[in-house]
């Protein structure tokens, strides 16, 4: 950056790029690689319990609609990726289900504190730069005994899975939009301040165990001290 605080012309090239990548690119790679039919299916197991009115953090290309069931009538979503939110757009148009979509960071949510009974996170946590803030806000605006219905993939518990992922995390963060593949989820849901009332970690079949390590859960907002 130039004195003065202007960009130069080197450093405002590379900004469109990564921003013509973030916003147009990725979100192809991103909603192509996400609604295979066994991911699908994780989606569906996981959701079909819920119903009413749902916060959806990472909302990326709107997927999660199809997956809901009929009870579910609302769904608030934020994303703050403008590409996402784009190819969202036609989901949106063609669902029976309400939604009201922020193009928003998960790290600073408008919503009052104890609004929703249930919020959603499916591939999300891995890409949030903030995300123990993420988490936080989350567990502020769900009312006690709220849950939090979590689809990610994260942190192997093989020691030598794990290896590759710390070696591959950089690469994946500039390809996959900030994605890291060693996020160790139970951990950071539980330092939120969330409980875990089902959770399974299991290899997606079709993909490299430093990708898909995949942790399916329920976690509910602890009241206690």
């Amino acid at each position: 950056m130039e004195e003065g605080g202007c960009l130069s012309c080197k450093d405002l090239k590379q900004v469109v790029i990564v921003g013509l990548y973030s916003q147009t690119i990725f979100p192809l790679v991103c909603d192509r690689a996400l609604r295979i039919d066994s991911i699908a299916d994780l989606r569906r197991d996981l959701l079909q319990s819920l119903r009413g009115d749902v916060l959806e953090i990472g909302f990326g290309s709107g997927l999660n609609l199809a997956c809901y069931p009929a009870a579910v009538e609302h769904v608030t979503s934020v994303d703050p990726n403008p590409g996402m939110s784009a190819r969202a757009r036609q989901r949106i148009a063609a669902t029976a289900i309400d939604v009201q979509h922020l193009q928003l960071r998960g790290e600073e949510l408008p919503m009052a504190a104890a609004s929703f009974e249930n919020a959603v996170c499916t591939f999300t946590l891995c890409s949030i730069d903030d995300v123990d803030r993420a988490l936080r806000e989350i567990f502020r605006v769900l009312k006690p005994n709220g849950r939090l219905y979590l689809l990610e993939h994260g942190r192997s518990p093989d020691p030598q899975v794990r290896r590759w992922q710390a070696r591959l995390t950089p690469i994946q963060k500039i390809v996959a939009d900030g994605c890291r593949l060693n996020r160790d989820i139970p951990v950071i849901t539980a330092k939120a301040g969330f409980r875990f009332e089902s959770l399974s970690q299991f290899y997606l079949p079709q993909a490299p165990r430093w990708l898909g390590s995949i942790f399916q859960g329920i976690a509910r907002k602890r009241t206690d001290s």
